[in-house]
């Protein structure tokens, strides 16, 4: 099924909540509010449902684009904002530092809303996530905490970027940051101005000016959704969970069929540990970018974008075709 938008189709307007969707709370077991979305699907014949979870710091309106699309190729789909970022509330000091004490607690949220949203929609279920959300994901299969029957990854942060060091010593560094400051104090430098998207940090992302732009737009009208840097914490146990997926035999025991979209040119999370995690993985694909894309591979300039699309769409046609195909 091509994803390519055809010519009588209305443009998606990425500064608007599309027509069909619905924004609403999804309540945790604690009492934790979730914010969510949701788009219907065709109840004659419905194509499946896709469930969509951001990276570290994003917030569900970054993928208006990509999930109305999802909408149109007629999939049920939801985004939901992690516990701690975007309209999930916050779980630091402050309303702008990243923090969790352990990234199992996402792992149960996400177990808890994916049990919630099976029960509801139609199959066939895929989870899809970026980034970060990719990392959790990738944690709650490890875990045999969700059961879909696909799942597409861009960009995953299944290792992160930086010094090139072993993991133990990193592990140990971060560690030690924790214990001689505040572990929920920012992790590195944010903007001068609160609020305002750092300088440089364009480059890490996408070479497509206009939808980088968006982000600062849904920030200006929704000032909920600004969040800085990562504290030493959640440093600490990314570190920590970066382990646990390293350690043998736990991605080797995930059989899913699982579509990793990685760029060579990554500058934030590890390119080699996605490529690593497609060779591990029983039924692991890989499709790889070089320097046409940096980091949001789904907001990226059209020429790389469409391909990637296509490339979600043809492995879900593969290995999670309509129930009624």
């Amino acid at each position: 099924m091509s994803q390519a938008l055809s010519a009588e189709a209305p443009a998606i307007d990425r500064r608007a909540i599309p027509p069909a969707a619905r924004e609403s709370q999804w309540v945790a077991a604690d009492g934790h509010t979730l914010r969510r979305i949701d788009w219907p699907g065709d109840e004659a014949h419905p194509r499946g449902s896709i469930l969509f979870l951001p990276g570290r710091g994003d917030n569900y309106e970054k993928y208006l684009e990509s999930l109305e699309q999802w909408h149109r190729a007629g999939w049920r789909v939801t985004a939901a904002d992690w516990r701690g970022q975007a309209g999930s509330g916050r779980l630091g000091s402050d309303d702008v530092t990243g923090h969790i004490e352990d990234f199992g607690i996402w792992i149960e949220d996400l177990a808890e809303l994916w049990q919630d949203w099976k029960a509801s929609t139609p199959g066939p279920h895929v989870l899809g996530a970026h980034s970060m959300g990719g990392h959790v994901v990738m944690r709650a299969l490890v875990e045999k905490k969700v059961d879909p029957d696909a799942v597409f990854l861009s960009a995953p942060m299944l290792g992160m970027a930086g010094p090139p060091l072993p993991l133990s010593i990193l592990h140990s560094v971060a560690m030690m940051m924790t214990k001689v400051g505040d572990p929920k104090r920012q992790a590195w430098k944010w903007s001068e101005k609160p609020g305002e998207l750092p300088i440089g940090r364009k480059t890490l992302l996408t070479h497509d000016p206009v939808r980088y732009e968006d982000e600062q737009w849904w920030r200006d009208h929704r000032p909920e959704l600004v969040m800085g840097p990562a504290s030493w914490r959640w440093v600490e146990r990314a570190y920590a969970s970066w382990k646990v997926l390293e350690s043998a035999g736990a991605l080797e025991s995930v059989h899913t069929p699982v579509l990793i979209l990685s760029t060579s040119a990554d500058k934030l999370v590890s390119h080699a540990a996605n490529v690593r995690a497609a060779e591990r993985l029983p039924n692991g694909k890989l499709v790889e970018f070089g320097d046409e894309t940096a980091h949001e591979i789904l907001r990226e300039v059209d020429e790389v974008r469409d391909k990637a699309m296509q490339a979600i769409a043809d492995f879900l046609d593969e290995h999670a075709p309509a129930d009624n195909a």
